[in-house]
């Protein structure tokens, strides 16, 4: 018998099926048994040994990577590897993100394989979709978290989140979560509607009742930070020169006006400062509609007084300045 016989490295062909083949076996036997338990240490296995081909000792062979990307696209494993992740140890969890995340990053020249191959057909834009469905998960939310930053910065996969009835999901994540997963999920959605802003202007632009509707909910929510954000946000959007048309619909809707009045009174004064900064925009708008007007005309002298008081503590000169331009506005009208 030769004991010194040497085993055969695989080849990333082999990992990928071999990765691929172990976790339906993930469901077979009882939980805990010894199939399982088996699966889980050759997912393990085979995770840690893609992984050290795709980052390596210095610089990955581009062949060796290329092999590797095909296969996990021939293979559909991406999808396998974000439907069962929950199903993973710990450290496979960490693992996948990083495997997930290396071959988004991957470019050829001006393309993006892996991006070209999550946006090639309906049926891979659902790994997007699993991504943020994490968010369901606690035990996983963190790292398909993760996984969706990393698509997001890509236009062509921003936009089919965007443009899909999944996007609305995000005030439920985030309003339903534990706090960790609340504003992970609140980041990807800040990521989704500021990175690229001429696409978000146009999708905005084409659905905005539909989406003020349900942003709304996030800015009357009873939590805190989440209301402090989305305000914030709101101020960003609105103030974004790209969303000028979005702008304007926006501060002709007298319910949005009484609405930031209602906030400026709000016992929190960083939730008051917030609310400012979406008022200030009513108030500076040249050419206010009439329903606006009037109701700026209606509470003139109460606005007057209430801004003279307003965080006089702060030491901001462009707050300052800011809220001396809206009392004169308001002076005038």
């Amino acid at each position: 018998m030769n004991f010194f016989k040497s085993t055969k490295p695989r080849t990333p062909p082999d990992l990928v099926r071999g990765l691929r083949d172990a976790i339906p076996k993930l469901e077979s036997g009882a939980p805990g048994s010894e199939t399982r338990r088996k699966a889980n240490e050759d997912i393990q296995k085979s995770l840690q040994q893609i992984k050290g081909l795709l980052y390596g000792d210095g610089d990955p062979l581009p062949e060796v990577v290329a092999q590797l990307a095909q296969e996990t696209y021939s293979t559909d494993l991406l999808l396998h590897l974000v439907s069962n992740i929950s199903r993973f140890e710990f450290e496979s969890r960490k693992d996948v993100v990083q495997i997930f995340n290396n071959l988004l990053r991957r470019q050829i020249g001006s393309r993006w394989p892996t991006v070209e191959y999550l946006n090639s057909s309906k049926e891979k834009h659902e790994i997007i979709f699993k991504t943020l469905e994490g968010y369901e998960n606690e035990d996983v939310a963190l790292n398909t978290g993760m996984v969706l930053k990393e698509m997001l910065r890509h236009e062509v996969l921003a936009k089919v989140l965007l443009y899909s009835d999944k996007f609305y999901n995000f005030p439920h994540y985030i309003e339903t979560t534990t706090f960790g997963i609340s504003c992970d999920a609140f980041a990807n959605l800040k990521e989704t509607l500021t990175r690229h802003k001429p696409m978000v202007a146009e999708y905005l632009d084409k659905n905005y009742d539909r989406f003020f509707s349900s942003y709304t909910t996030l800015i009357l929510s009873a939590n805190y930070v989440t209301k402090r954000q989305s305000l914030k946000l709101l101020g960003e959007i609105l103030l974004d020169r790209a969303n000028f048309n979005v702008m304007t619909k926006y501060i002709a809707n007298e319910a949005n006006l009484k609405m930031m009045m209602n906030l400026l009174r709000n016992k929190s004064r960083n939730i008051q400062f917030e609310a400012f900064h979406v008022f200030k925009v009513f108030v500076a708008n040249p050419k206010k509609p009439p329903q606006i007007e009037n109701i700026l005309r209606r509470n003139k002298d109460k606005l007057l007084v209430f801004l003279q008081e307003f965080h006089n503590d702060k030491e901001d000169e462009q707050f300052s300045d800011e809220k001396q331009f809206l009392i004169v506005q308001i002076k005038q009208l």
